[in-house]
């Protein structure tokens, strides 16, 4: 097995490599991302300009400049924005925000189109199924930003003010201003977290649930299943040893694929409910078509995106004892 981790590893190096060449290529070339302290008024000296494309390595050609990123990216340094800040230590802030979100999102998703799909599965074609059936549906046609205004208004604007009192938050990822430790204000965040999340898993539920439902009903009519209810074991074991176990494998595959969509949706996500994130982050790179923010954000989703398959790879030899990797 670790054989096999090591080997995905190396192969995702060459994919790391190009995609940061061709996401660096787009960007330099979408335009001059010093433009508009060119177009101030007064405009600046060109000293303060030159100063500023020094600063950047713009007065360097491209391949230059792309073998300095790489040359700092192995160092552990993602270089500095337009503005001057680091790139690191804005991203580092920001993953924490974005990542609680994501992670919780994911979390609840996953249970909850468990529970559903064996449920719908289990009562094929009852009622029950077909209200899951509706709702997977309903979910799916939905767009995150306008699931997201829904909620404010119904879930967040009107519960508050039926209670006459701010409980569930609308904007932003925590309260301005708060002093103390992360679990002195664990009440606060997780206020901020109900909306942004409940938007996010719902999405990923629907399509996950609807898997789910698949699997299970494949595994149920499998000869293996019969045989073990033939010899006699009970229904809730024959449900979580031997069916349920085989039938999670197509959902891990799923939402390894679909993590790359969930930071997409994410970005979305917090921009509707005003959080200062990495999706944020990657909006501005792209907006200043500043080179060194966007392939950070990518640098760190696609790292993010192998380590989830790599654990999908693991889950697989575990769910499944007959598969092997050698």
């Amino acid at each position: 097995m670790l054989a096999f981790v090591v080997r995905r590893l190396i192969v995702s190096i060459p994919v790391l490599l190009l995609s940061s060449v061709l996401v660096f290529a787009l960007v330099t070339f979408s335009g001059d991302p010093l433009a508009d302290l060119k177009a101030k008024n007064p405009p600046p000296s060109p000293a303060v300009i030159h100063a500023r494309e020094h600063l950047l390595n713009l007065d360097k050609p491209i391949v230059t400049r792309y073998g300095i990123w790489l040359g700092n990216l192995v160092r552990g340094d993602m270089g500095r924005t337009i503005a001057g800040t680091d790139v690191r230590s804005d991203l580092a802030r920001r993953l924490l925000v974005t990542a609680r979100m994501v992670i919780l999102a994911m979390i609840f998703a996953i249970i909850l189109a468990v529970i559903v799909g064996v449920i719908s599965a289990v009562r094929q074609y009852t009622a029950l199924d077909y209200t899951f059936t509706f709702a997977g549906f309903l979910f799916l046609s939905m767009p995150v930003f306008w699931l997201g205004a829904l909620l404010k208004e119904i879930l967040a604007i009107k519960f508050n003010d039926a209670v006459g009192r701010t409980v569930v938050y609308t904007v932003g990822d925590s309260t301005p201003g708060l002093t103390g430790g992360f679990f002195s204000n664990l009440g606060n965040y997780a206020a901020h977290l109900v909306l942004p999340t409940i938007t996010l898993a719902a999405i990923s539920f629907a399509s996950w649930s609807r898997f789910q439902r698949s699997s299970m009903l494949d595994v149920l009519n499998s000869d293996y299943v019969r045989l073990a209810r033939a010899k006699g074991l009970s229904k809730s074991r024959v449900m979580v040893r031997h069916a349920l176990r085989t039938a999670l494998i197509p959902l891990v595959t799923v939402v390894a694929i679909d993590f790359g969509a969930i930071l997409g949706g994410a970005v979305i996500t917090e921009r509707v409910f005003a959080w200062h994130g990495m999706g944020e982050l990657l909006i501005t790179g792209i907006t200043s078509k500043d080179t060194n923010v966007v392939l950070a954000w990518l640098m760190v989703s696609a790292v993010a995106v192998i380590g989830f398959n790599l654990i999908a790879d693991v889950l697989y030899a575990y769910l499944d004892p007959r598969i092997r990797h050698g």
